[in-house]
């Protein structure tokens, strides 16, 4: 008696494949993560509202090394009367280059002292004009041609942070085992620091609740 063999669509051979490839992919990572020394930083923010979600940063205060900031400079872009992105992260060392894409002339400044309180003047429609973020913490970015044109920069010590989504999650990857202060930076609302222990191959929770 002959058993029925039931053919396979490419389809699901193909959803097979990649459903393998991506486990094996994920194990090797893991193995390798572990290897070296790396380990995860997972959270939860809670806020009352969703939308103090919107641009929070979760990231790791201090690090015992020194990072070098990318040589590729950053950029912020004005436009439609508006700066984008509202908010970037970098390392402490990189160059923004503010662009001009509207019709109108811009003007660039900060009234904070972690970019100096710098003023970059009015320009014209495709030019840009560079500047060095050198200071950790938090600029804000103005216009004051356009009082409700606002951005904000937020420098950092080491490249460990994540931004949170939109269901309140962030994960921070290939940290290297410690002891750290895990922190959230939002535009409105306030949470008070967590203290995380990464370990190598084992997720490391905190939760935040913006206030």
């Amino acid at each position: 008696m002959f058993m029925k063999i039931k053919r396979v669509s490419m389809k699901t051979l193909i959803i097979i494949f990649f459903t393998a490839f991506f486990t094996t992919v994920s194990i090797a990572s893991n193995a390798y993560a572990e290897e070296k020394g790396l380990g995860v930083v997972t959270g939860t923010v809670k806020a009352k509202k969703a939308k103090y979600l919107k641009d929070a940063v979760a990231y790791i205060e201090n690090m015992p090394n020194s990072f070098e900031p990318l040589k590729e400079h950053a950029v912020i872009d004005q436009k439609n009367m508006a700066f984008i992105p509202h908010v970037l992260v970098l390392l402490k060392g990189t160059t923004v280059d503010f662009l001009n894409s509207d019709m109108v002339q811009h003007n660039v400044y900060s009234p904070d002292a972690v970019a100096d309180n710098v003023n970059l003047g009015t320009w014209l429609k495709g030019e840009t004009r560079p500047f060095t973020f050198n200071k950790l913490g938090v600029a804000s970015i103005r216009c004051n041609v356009h009082v409700d044109m606002l951005a904000y920069v937020l420098v950092l010590q080491n490249p460990y942070f994540a931004r949170v989504n939109n269901d309140g999650s962030f994960s921070i990857t290939n940290v290297p085992e410690g002891k750290y202060t895990v922190k959230l930076w939002s535009e409105r609302l306030k949470a008070e620091d967590r203290q995380a222990e990464v370990k190598a191959g084992t997720p490391t929770t905190v939760a935040f609740e913006l206030k």
